[in-house]
Parts: structure tokens; C-alpha cells; sequence
């Protein structure tokens, strides 16, 4: 008992305070939009996957997270699910909003996608720290490259661009921090670019080129494909200092804002909870990643380092393009604001990301 106390107060606080607090205000305005549809459901819910990430976070906290540098096949185990799971969602997942991301259970709806990102993270850091010396030979970002191609594309033909996107971007910074060579790093980014002038003409829908265009200019079509952005964007101005209060953001009670438990939760915050709210928020996720990378650095070995980095990387990826979104920055692209929006998969697989690191803290 006196062991698991003393491990109980190694963990790092901090760390999950932010976490906590960013959870907290996203409960606090799902709260709020649950009052205008006199439905509390989803808050109940997001309220279990909150209880659930913490005690996982604990629990994970105690395991040596050494296994996972280690022991290949327990990674590559965790990859192939990961694989199949996405696999299978052509398969055995409803379409919901033109998309075939989620497993239904009941009134749960499981995204394999979130669990792949953190299985990426993983196995990145564990390659890379292997080969941390010869990580310049084109076979290592070959091999690695095939190892991201594979769910990036299975998701892209969901049709997911969004996660698409952070995996893409997870693999480029996991090479840049391992020490990609840059004339390596342009030929990719050339690449990418080549593909995406392909992809444009000949693989994109056409409601993800409208999302585009309409963040391009919204007012061309504002009763259309850029209604959202607008609403958001008053719903950001109606908030002021200190916002509407909760349950009084006329925005969001009266469904002006689409989804403003879950893309728009942003707007949602800055209508009801003011310029404080939104403070608040990127105050907590700036101390999140400041812990994070605290770990990292402090770590003796790459694999956490690595680990540190492709974790972080993903959240303030999510959370610039989702807040980005909302201010009509970046178009429309489905990426929920870590921690805050509405979605059981992301904030316990969050969590369990958290108790990764801290067991790397503690351990």
C-alpha cells in the first residue's frame, strides 16, 4: 500500500490537471447545449468516458513502459488490430453523415481511428529510436512511410481527410525529429504536394472540395457549405467578455450552430463562456503540452522523447486546425479540440496517452 501511494504521488499533477480542466469546461458546455434539448445523455456519457480515461491513465501509470520499446510484437500486435479494425469498419460500420468511422454499440459509437494514432505514436518512437543513428537511409522513411500509408489510406476511402491529415503530419514530425536529412524532407514535401494536385482532380469528393473552397470564401455560399463557419463566428462575437452564461448562448440553444457539442464546441465555449472561456482553454492546453514535453525532455532514453513529441504533436495538430475551424481559418475538416469535444473514443484513448506518460515520469 505504501508503494502505491508513494507511485500515486510521483505521477504528475500538473499534467493531469490541464487535462482535467480542459475536460471540465467541455462537460460544462455539453452540459449546457443538453439543457436547450432537455437530453442529458451525451453529458452522462461523456461523464462515464471521463471516469473511465482517469482510472485507465492510473492504471496504466503502474505498467513499465519499457514493454513497449522492447517487446516488438506487443506494438506490432496493437498495430495489426489497428489495421483490421479500420479495415473492417467497410464492412461492419454504419454510414453516419457519409462516413464509415464509427462501430456502433447501442448508443456508443467506437472510432478506431483515435486508437491508431496512438499506436503510431508507439511505433514510430519505438522504430526510430532503434535507428536513431541510421534513421538518414531513404529504406527507413521507405519502411516507415508504408507503415502510415496503409491506415491513412483505408481512412481516406471512408472518406476521412481530416484524420488523413494527422497521421500525415505525425509521420513527418516523427521524421523530423529523428533526424531526416532535409533534402529528404523537401523530396517528401514535394511529393505530397504532387499527390494532392492528383488527388484534387481525380480522388477528393466534391463536399470535401466545397469544405475548401467554402474557407477559401464562406460568403459565397452562406445558406450552404459556409453557414457553419459563420455561425461560428458569430456565436465567438455574441460571447464578449464573459460570455452568455450557460444555457443562454442563443447561437447554440437554438441550433444556429451545427454541432456545437463536438466540431463547434469552440464557438459553442466563446458564446457562453466569453473571452474567459476561451483564455481558459488555451491556457490549459498550453500547460498540457508544456508537461508533455517536459516528460519527454527530461526522459534518459529516445523512445520517450520520440513518444513525447508524436503524442504532442497530434493534440496541438487537432487543436489548431479544430479551433482554426471555428474562427474560419481552416476549412471544415472534422477534427474534434482535444480533451473538450464530445467523443468517448478520442478522451479515453486521450487518457490512456496520458498514462503512458506518466509512467514514463514515474518509471
Amino acid at each position: 500500500m505504501k508503494s502505491i501511494i508513494n507511485h500515486i504521488k510521483q505521477l504528475d499533477w500538473i499534467l493531469f490537471g490541464s487535462t482535467a480542466l480542459l475536460t471540465i469546461i467541455g462537460l460544462l458546455s455539453l452540459y449546457s447545449f443538453s439543457i436547450g434539448r432537455a437530453n442529458y445523455l451525451d453529458f452522462h456519457k461523456q461523464l462515464a468516458f471521463f471516469a473511465i480515461g482517469f482510472v485507465l491513465m492510473i492504471l496504466i501509470s503502474f505498467f513499465e513502459w519499457r514493454l513497449l520499446k522492447n517487446d516488438s510484437y506487443v506494438v506490432l500486435f496493437f498495430y495489426i488490430v489497428g489495421v483490421i479494425a479500420l479495415a473492417g469498419l467497410f464492412v461492419f460500420a454504419h454510414q453516419i453523415r457519409g462516413i464509415r468511422a464509427w462501430y456502433t454499440i447501442g448508443s456508443i459509437s467506437v472510432d478506431p481511428i483515435e486508437f491508431m494514432k496512438l499506436v503510431l505514436a508507439i511505433l514510430m518512437a519505438k522504430y526510430f529510436s532503434m535507428r536513431h543513428i541510421e534513421v538518414y537511409r531513404i529504406r527507413h522513411i521507405f519502411i516507415s512511410g508504408i507503415y502510415f500509408a496503409i491506415p491513412i489510406f483505408l481512412i481516406f476511402l471512408q472518406p476521412n481527410l481530416g484524420s488523413a491529415l494527422v497521421l500525415g503530419i505525425l509521420w513527418i514530425v516523427m521524421l523530423l525529429a529523428s533526424g531526416i536529412k532535409i533534402r529528404h524532407f523537401l523530396a517528401i514535401i514535394t511529393v505530397a504536394i504532387l499527390v494532392f494536385s492528383v488527388g484534387w482532380t481525380s480522388i477528393l469528393h466534391d463536399y470535401q472540395k466545397n469544405r475548401i473552397l467554402s474557407f477559401i470564401e464562406p460568403e459565397l455560399d452562406p445558406l450552404g457549405i459556409g453557414w457553419s463557419q459563420l455561425q461560428a463566428k458569430i456565436a465567438i462575437g455574441n460571447g464578449g467578455l464573459f460570455g452568455q452564461g450557460i444555457g443562454k448562448g442563443t447561437q447554440t440553444q437554438y441550433l444556429f450552430l451545427s454541432e456545437p457539442h463536438t466540431d463547434f464546441i469552440f464557438a459553442a465555449i466563446g458564446e457562453e463562456f466569453g473571452f474567459a472561456g476561451i483564455v481558459a482553454v488555451f491556457l490549459c492546453f498550453l500547460v498540457l503540452i508544456w508537461r508533455i514535453l517536459s516528460v519527454g525532455i527530461r526522459a534518459q532514453s529516445n523512445f520517450p522523447r520520440l513518444f513525447a513529441i508524436g503524442f504532442a504533436i497530434v493534440l496541438i495538430f487537432q487543436f489548431f486546425v479544430n479551433v482554426g475551424m471555428n474562427l474560419g481559418l481552416f476549412p471544415i475538416i472534422g477534427l474534434p479540440l482535444p480533451f473538450v469535444s464530445y467523443g468517448g473514443s478520442s478522451l479515453v484513448l486521450s487518457f490512456v496517452g496520458i498514462g503512458i506518460l506518466q509512467s514514463i515520469k514515474t518509471h
